[in-house]
């Protein structure tokens, strides 16, 4: 995969148009959904911790594992695939997120 390859986020607040690098948003996007999967829903002030444990270290040597998780799970929550509720705030899979971890595997 080419390294400098991007992909455009979605953002359910803001309709804006941030532009990632591709390899960091497929690791956070897999960390993400499985880990709302496994645990059934997760607090978001756990996410960060979450992805980093489910990421190679070496990602985050010169990024902010945070900014990108919280990047991340905006898209998807804008494209459907999680949800969120509560203060503080917890988030779990919709049927389309669940459907789209079953695709992956």
């Amino acid at each position: 995969m080419n390294d400098a390859e991007r992909i455009s986020l979605e953002n359910p607040n803001t309709g804006g148009n941030l532009r990632i690098r591709k390899l960091y948003y497929d690791h956070v996007r897999d960390a993400i959904l499985h880990a709302i999967n496994e645990a059934g829903e997760l607090k978001f002030s756990d996410l960060a911790n979450q992805v980093l444990a489910r990421t190679p270290t070496e990602l985050w040597a010169d990024a902010s594992v945070g900014w990108y998780a919280t990047s991340v799970k905006l898209d998807l929550e804008a494209k459907g695939l999680i949800a969120k509720e509560g203060s503080p705030q917890f988030m779990w899979l919709t049927p389309a997120g669940k459907a789209t971890l079953n695709t992956d595997r």
